[in-house]
């Protein structure tokens, strides 16, 4: 792990700038195939970035029924977790640790931001991400098996042992196929997206304007872009060791994405558990060929 010295703080802005632009632009590109699929034209690829940068010039409405420090800060909380996730993993190559840590806050964010609201739609969508959390097996059991066999989890180690010893895909492919649905699950418009599910408008969302929702889109984008890279990278980084291969390799993930997103249906609260445990459990199975 490479720490950052004065001069690199602005490179390390930039990757996050350029991070957020192309993790829009593959959320954009989601949107569009799905509305493809569907016989609709969809909007421009650049829609998701538009739509963020629109919310941050709309003007700022807070609820009488909000809580109002907690409205904000909840908020703010979500960008700081990806952005130290950003930094940590894929700049620095650091702990795969900070990212589940990150993911576990931003799992307490979701709570926190339907409850801050007051909206009874913004509370159950809230529900809902305390009952999704127990679905997030695949977050424990993938990095768990991946130190089982890399002895790391650093991002530079795993990187450098898929150097040597090829791909952990090839060697942990249940483990990988675990990992991708739990991906999946964080997408817009899964089939287990039960916290921002059309049945209670927005979820956990529903009461969030202006440049509020603005910065929790940005906190998405960024999270979005994290994980496709963490997933990537730990099950083919023997595969994937430049950009352009990045940006090929994640495009093509998104493309998966969408066409599973477009043609699944949304599970209930409960399904959606089960079947994300049931691929967990798939994954500890690699145990047998670890």
């Amino acid at each position: 792990m490479i720490y950052p010295t004065t001069g690199s703080l602005i490179y390390l802005l930039l990757e996050i700038i350029s991070a957020f632009i192309f993790g829009g632009l593959l959320l954009g590109l989601h949107r569009k195939i799905i509305a493809r699929i569907q016989g609709r034209p969809g909007p421009p690829i650049i829609q998701h970035l538009l739509h963020t940068f629109k919310f941050y010039i709309k003007e700022l409405s807070i609820p009488d029924t909000s809580s109002l420090p907690l409205y904000i800060a909840i908020v703010l909380s979500l960008d700081g977790v990806w952005i130290l996730a950003l930094i940590t993993v894929p700049i620095l190559l650091g702990p795969f640790g900070i990212v589940i840590m990150c993911y576990a806050i931003h799992k307490v964010s979701e709570h926190g931001i339907g409850l801050a609201s007051g909206s009874p739609y913004a509370k159950t969508g809230s529900s809902r991400a305390v009952l999704s959390a127990t679905a997030e097996m695949p977050l424990i059991v993938a990095p768990a098996l991946v130190f089982f066999k890399t002895h790391t989890l650093m991002l530079d180690g795993i990187i450098t042992y898929q150097l040597v010893h090829g791909s952990l895909f090839m060697q942990l492919p249940l483990c990988a196929l675990a990992t991708f649905v739990l991906v999946l699950s964080k997408t817009p418009y899964n089939p287990f997206g039960i916290v921002w599910g059309k049945d209670i408008v927005s979820g956990h969302k529903t009461e969030h304007f202006g440049v509020i929702r603005g910065v929790l889109m940005m906190g998405e984008i960024l999270g979005f872009f994290v994980l496709l890279w963490c997933f990537l990278t730990i099950f083919f980084g023997g595969i994937i060791t430049t950009p352009l291969a990045y940006i090929l390799a994640m495009t093509g993930v998104t493309v998966l994405l969408a066409f599973i997103c477009a043609l699944s249906p949304m599970v209930a609260p409960y399904h959606s558990v089960m079947i994300q445990w049931m691929f967990a459990l798939l994954a500890v199975l690699n145990v047998i060929f670890v």
